[in-house]
């Protein structure tokens, strides 16, 4: 099996505007992802919103605290092909959001923690699990309250 090789591999900075509306790849995600739709201003800035990170299902309501993650990493798809790509395929593909591969607002740390691994390695962090049921009989769970 041949040794995958990163030399020429830059990741991408989703800074394509593909239909010309003001907005590049991160915001046209952000707007997309949003729960609640931000304010769109001049040169598509964004004010106020409220997202869901499916990483670590936190509500967030700060854009900048969100990163845009290619749930197959850029470096995958490199590794796998894409390094034989020309330049402008490369970049339609990093910044599509329509892709099968997907590009998700998450929380920036899980999805630093995940960094170029794949879904396949299991690298998504667990979600925060509920909080536990309360056992019968309990003043949460009895009858009447």
């Amino acid at each position: 099996m041949a040794r995958e090789s990163r030399t020429g591999y830059e990741p991408d900075h989703l800074s394509t505007d593909a239909d010309h509306d003001g907005c590049d790849t991160r915001k046209e995600v952000l707007l997309a992802e949003a729960a609640k739709k931000p304010r769109q201003g001049k040169s598509c800035r964004l004010t106020g919103g409220t997202w869901r990170s499916s990483y670590d299902d936190r509500t967030v309501t700060d854009a900048r605290t969100l990163d845009i993650d290619h749930v197959v990493p850029l470096a995958e798809a490199w590794d796998s092909g894409a390094s034989k790509w020309t330049a402008q395929r490369r970049e339609q593909y990093a910044n599509d959001p329509g892709a099968d591969r997907g590009l998700l607002a998450v929380s920036l740390g899980p999805n630093r923690t995940k960094a170029t691994r794949t879904p396949q390695s299991g690298c998504h962090p667990p979600r925060t699990p509920p909080a536990p049921t309360p056992p019968t009989g309990s003043p949460r769970n009895s009858a009447g309250s």
